[in-house]
């Protein structure tokens, strides 16, 4: 299991993180899992997240499950010393992230030019909403934003037949936001390796959502009539179930499965084209079977015929499932109130650590041993750069 290995695949990399909300802590939790020491800088204030529901006893489990295995470090960046001190660890980290607003950093002396000139194989990382340069650059984006921006809402209209766009209250621009900085550090990484230079990056959210939209994308340039399949919810005794008989084979798997090998033959839906031209219709045939039948028979059913399917099931019960445990999915971490999970990367490297590491920092945790050792300040220094007293963990 990755928990048991000792050694993460960035041992020795130092981050600084000057990141908060979402998108840039979820990518620099991700390095922290394969083992590299991120320095998270945060406000007096804190992250926004450290308030952020679900809080037990003072403390947010969702701040902790994007920031365990940080270091915490308070530097009051509207004061020289505290400037002082970022520019300082700036010049000693091997990667840097960042989600302000396009212009904040370099206004704050530690911009990827500034930065590069002292530490010229800094990988500098900069996350945004619509990207550091361009005519909407400036706008101010949090997923929902982005999510209305970039086409993916009024897509998810479509399939539903139309009407309003619906409420929600996931961040799918965050994470794979997120995600998709992590993977241009990797890059990065690899590229310092082989030419000695680091390296700036510009992640735009608004980036990362058309990159999940690739139907939607095409078929905006080139508009057909033609109907898709929607993948839709099959009524239950006790909920709901999705199918998914998406190849030749699959199909003739559910047909044979639900008792209507008829359908092979039937000319609307023997060949995929046909098919698809008529799949609300091969869907309700289908629901006429599911709704006799629990959602776990219909799923135990079909997947004992080949057929892709699954119950809908909540967050609770995917997180406790068989499968998850014996994959090692999930890891627990502990803030001062307790424990509780959080998931792993979504890749795992046999022999190393990738898993999540366990430790949920205090606010200012570290700021006086990370200013002393690196910065060689005195305990009074590095207490004056947070603007408040610090924490003596």
């Amino acid at each position: 299991m990755n928990a048991a290995a000792s050694t993460g695949p960035l041992d020795g990399l130092r981050v600084l993180d000057f990141t908060n909300m979402l998108s840039g802590p979820y990518c620099t939790r991700l390095l922290a899992d394969l083992g590299a020491e991120v320095i998270k800088i945060e406000p007096p204030a804190g992250d926004h997240n450290r308030n952020r529901r679900p809080v037990r006893n003072g403390c947010s489990s969702f701040f902790g499950h994007l920031n365990c295995g940080k270091k915490s470090v308070v530097l009051d960046l509207k004061s020289k010393a505290g400037r002082d001190a970022a520019i300082g660890l700036a010049q000693k980290a091997d990667i840097i992230v960042e989600n302000w607003r396009p212009g904040v950093a370099d206004r704050l002396g530690v911009g990827y030019k500034a930065v590069a000139q002292s530490n010229p194989k800094v990988i500098y990382c900069s996350i945004s909403g619509f990207g550091q340069t361009g005519p909407t650059s400036q706008r101010p984006a949090y997923a929902p934003i982005v999510h209305a921006a970039s086409g993916f809402d009024l897509a998810q209209v479509q399939y539903q037949g139309g009407g309003r766009p619906a409420n929600t209250a996931t961040f799918i621009a965050d994470v794979f936001g997120g995600m998709s900085a992590f993977g241009g550090v990797q890059t990065a990484l690899y590229n310092l390796k082989q030419t000695g230079r680091g390296q700036f990056i510009d992640v735009a959210l608004m980036d990362a959502m058309l990159n999940l939209l690739v139907y939607e994308c095409q078929e905006a340039q080139a508009p057909t009539n033609e109907k898709i399949r929607v993948y839709q919810p099959l009524k239950t005794l006790d909920g709901y179930v999705v199918a998914a008989p998406t190849s030749q084979k699959n199909f003739e798997q559910l047909a044979r499965t639900v008792g209507h090998a008829e359908w092979i033959e039937d000319p609307r839906f023997a060949k995929t084209r046909t098919r698809e031209a008529h799949w609300s219709e091969l869907m309700n045939l289908i629901e006429q079977w599911t709704q006799t039948r629990s959602g776990q028979e219909c799923e135990d059913v079909m997947l004992a015929g080949g057929v892709p399917c699954t119950r809908y099931r909540t967050v609770d019960e995917a997180m406790n499932d068989s499968q998850m445990q014996a994959r090692g999915g999930m890891s627990r971490v502990k803030d001062r109130v307790g424990e509780y999970w959080v998931p792993n990367a979504p890749f795992q490297m046999p022999g190393l650590n990738t898993a999540a590491r366990p430790h949920v920092p205090e606010l200012g945790e570290n700021t006086v041993a990370v200013l002393v050792e690196l910065l060689g300040y005195t305990r009074e220094q590095a207490t004056a750069c947070s603007g408040e007293p610090v924490s003596a963990h």
